[in-house]
């Protein structure tokens, strides 16, 4: 019964949520759309030509964002475990990223392509239980960093969705090695109660 009524709660949230009328009202695949809007009108990140890569991109809020803000002669990668609609403007691969033969597709999808961006929105299957969950989401922001340190621009940048655990600060010191600057980053469109947080590490050090 507590798990039915949890169900109910969540169901009722999602259909009060702002973000979530927004995104049906404007047409984004979901609400995570305003989280990228945010961050980008804050720090600037897209920008017409740019090549971008979105990890964990699933259903396409980002996608989406990363498109329409990258026009004109931008090229938008996208990447998920889980099938996309096709959206005109971005190349789609389904496949699990941790896989080799995933990446290898990744790539050359790329081709001879600089990447100004690599952005991952990735997050684990949860299991309820905190420590397995919190590694398994660790791994996936460790995948995205060696990712983005193989096709990264001379001072390109990382976007990544991490949680605050085990693993949180080491990630953020390997961040600071890597990038000249760091900042973390909590849009309104994240709820209050999630503790997902957004890592911006700019500045890539070839």
């Amino acid at each position: 019964m507590a798990k039915g009524g949890s169900s109910r709660r969540w169901l009722k949230e999602h259909r009060d949520d702002g973000f979530v009328k927004s995104a049906r009202a404007e047409g984004y695949r979901s609400r995570a759309a305003y989280k990228l809007m945010e961050i980008d009108d804050r720090d600037r990140l897209l920008a017409p030509g740019l090549t971008v890569v979105d990890l964990g991109a699933a259903p396409g809020g980002w996608t989406q964002v990363a498109v329409e803000r990258t026009r004109p002669d931008g090229c938008v990668v996208a990447l998920d475990l889980l099938p996309m609609t096709p959206l005109a403007g971005a190349t789609l691969i389904e496949g699990d990223f941790s896989a080799q033969e995933t990446l290898d597709a990744l790539l050359e999808r790329l081709g001879d392509r600089t990447v100004g961006l690599v952005m991952s929105d990735m997050a684990p299957n949860m299991s309820g239980i905190g420590v397995v969950d919190q590694a398994r989401a660790m791994h996936l922001a460790e995948l995205s960093l060696d990712f983005a340190k193989r096709v990264l621009a001379e001072n390109g940048a990382l976007l990544v969705k991490v949680f605050h655990g085990v693993g949180f600060d080491d990630f953020c010191r390997e961040l600071k090695a890597r990038f000249e600057r760091l900042s973390t980053r909590k849009p309104r469109a994240s709820r209050a109660r999630s503790r997902e947080t957004y890592l911006l590490a700019r500045g890539y050090r070839q």
